[in-house]
């Protein structure tokens, strides 16, 4: 832990189910709105009110069609089908808030870097250097198929051109445009002096990029980096890219340990350990009182459908969950999908008897992310515990009815955790990399920052 207050994010997805499948059913959810401006409009300022750092949007290439072979069971319960552009939100929610970040999930495996690099610096002018960029590498077979290949990478290949990826779009970002190359000189006619601008000259094994950047420089350059690997390449990536870490292990012993691994995996990159941050994600019941909030809980419980929760699974672990009985012991695997989503439930809690039933229970609200339930002091206590004790530096807030879930964490959790001056009353001036980490351009040490 690093800051003397917590950072929160939303996790949010563009989309009428995230990862709480089945709650769209939940009386007075309104996620069916996703496709309403006014609606993302309302979630931006209920976040700012509370203080969050950012509305992290997930995103997904593809349909999950690995249950029963098939898209159908993804399609007819809404399982992250449909879901719409997370990036075209961001300049709405812009417009209606003055401090809030927002976290942009794009793949690197289906994009050319220059491309992206353009519409990620457009969107950090128009947010004034409010951009963070969630980095991922696309699992899923449709994505692939859809987007002209045969078959998905493999994880190793994954990775290796994200690492090339990146590196394209740090050169872009950080080398190709000096700081004062906009002049504009209206007496000169000059609006730029072509000495400061600069091709980049990238030549890789998947990528060649003359170069320069097509945008001037933005607020902060290179957006705040995001990243969530888990498997052992990922973690690499992550260690050499991340500035931010979205943790998804459901233990506290499995925090830790992912925690102290990257910590000790960025110094072996070259970078300073302190300059992550944790991010673990959580999904918060609450109510005014204990028991208001244990019949809210029951009551999305009821809602959690099963196979809507193994089809959204399934398709994260690469795993056809109908073909397996319901006591059947899942097993410690290894897949082309999301190894983390494996780790966390059998890997890094191997006393766990994870049963095809037990998964689906316990993933129904949050996937692989604690659901704390309680009043505001039970869920103030639980995370000043993992903010002060486990040495995390925020959380990434799941909703399980939308936006109900957030605004009863903001009314009810988000006081009390000021009253504990555990988060900041007013946000302080300047962009989401100055906010997080005192500075509004990547660290020494940080490949963007390397010659």
């Amino acid at each position: 832990m690093t800051d003397d207050r917590m950072h929160l994010n939303l996790f949010t997805m563009n989309a009428v189910e995230h990862v709480t499948a089945g709650n769209w059913r939940t009386a007075g959810d309104q996620s069916h709105r996703y496709t309403d401006t006014e609606y993302w409009e309302e979630v931006a300022r209920l976040a700012e009110r509370g203080g969050f750092e950012a509305v992290f949007f997930a995103d997904v290439r593809g349909v999950y069609d690995v249950y029963g072979d098939s898209r159908d069971t993804a399609i007819e319960k809404a399982v992250q089908t449909p879901a719409n552009d997370p990036e075209l939100v961001v300049p709405a929610m812009a417009s209606v808030t003055d401090h809030l970040g927002f976290a942009v999930t794009r793949s690197t495996t289906y994009v050319h870097p220059y491309q992206l690099a353009r519409e990620l610096s457009t969107l950090d002018h128009l947010t004034d250097g409010r951009l963070a960029f969630n980095v991922v590498t696309s699992y899923l077979e449709s994505a692939a198929e859809n987007l002209g290949l045969d078959e998905r990478m493999d994880r190793e290949e994954r990775y290796d051109r994200a690492d090339e990826f990146l590196d394209v779009c740090y050169a872009l970002w950080e080398d190709s445009w000096e700081d004062d190359a906009v002049v504009r000189d209206a007496d000169a006619g000059v609006y730029t002096d072509p000495e400061k601008v600069h091709a980049v000259d990238f030549e890789g094994e998947r990528f060649s990029v003359p170069g320069p950047h097509s945008c001037e420089p933005s607020p902060q350059r290179t957006p705040v980096l995001f990243q969530a690997g888990s498997s052992d390449r990922g973690r690499e990536f992550a260690a050499r890219n991340a500035e931010a870490l979205f943790v998804s292990q459901p233990t506290e012993e499995g925090v830790r340990s992912y925690v102290d691994d990257l910590r000790d995996r960025a110094e072996d990159a070259g970078r300073d350990p302190d300059d992550l941050r944790f991010f673990p994600g959580i999904a918060p019941v609450v109510g005014e009182t204990e028991a208001v909030a244990q019949a809210k809980y029951d009551r999305y419980r009821k809602n959690v459908d099963t196979e809507a929760t193994l089809a959204l699974l399934g398709g994260f672990m690469d795993l056809d969950f109908s073909e397996l009985d319901p006591d059947q012991r899942v097993e410690h695997i290894e897949t082309d999908a999301i190894q983390g989503a494996v780790n966390a439930l059998t890997k890094h809690v191997p006393e766990r008897d994870w049963t095809v039933r037990e998964v689906a229970k316990f993933c129904g609200l949050g996937s692989t992310s604690p659901v704390v339930v309680g009043s505001p002091e039970q869920v103030a206590d639980e995370l000043q515990h993992w903010f002060e004790d486990v040495g995390v530096d925020g959380f990434n807030v799941k909703e399980i009815v939308r936006p109900g879930t957030l605004r009863d964490f903001v009314d009810l959790v988000v006081p009390e955790l000021r009253e504990r001056d555990l988060l900041r009353e007013e946000y302080e001036d300047g962009t989401l990399r100055e906010r997080m980490f005192g500075r509004r351009r990547p660290p020494e040490g940080h490949p963007a920052k390397r010659e």
